[in-house]
């Protein structure tokens, strides 16, 4: 897994919007661990797209095909 890109924060912020009261530091740390390599193996996947396109640069239209299929 690379090295974290975001800080627990912003997951203690979604998990308050949906309606939790308090969030302990673990359950935002977990769930960032999760949401980064879920979007790190998708990352993957659309980088193996924009190659079979012939293209070095990612379109949202790979990001898109690849959600599709998931």
């Amino acid at each position: 897994m690379i090295k974290h890109v975001m800080t627990p924060a912003p997951f203690d912020r979604i998990m308050r919007k949906s309606g939790a009261e308090r969030v302990s530091e673990g359950a935002a740390k977990e769930l960032r661990d999760v949401v980064e390599d879920i979007a790190e193996n998708l990352s993957k996947e659309i980088v193996v797209v924009a190659r079979h396109a012939g293209r070095k640069t990612i379109k949202k239209e790979d990001v898109e095909l690849v959600m599709r299929h998931h």
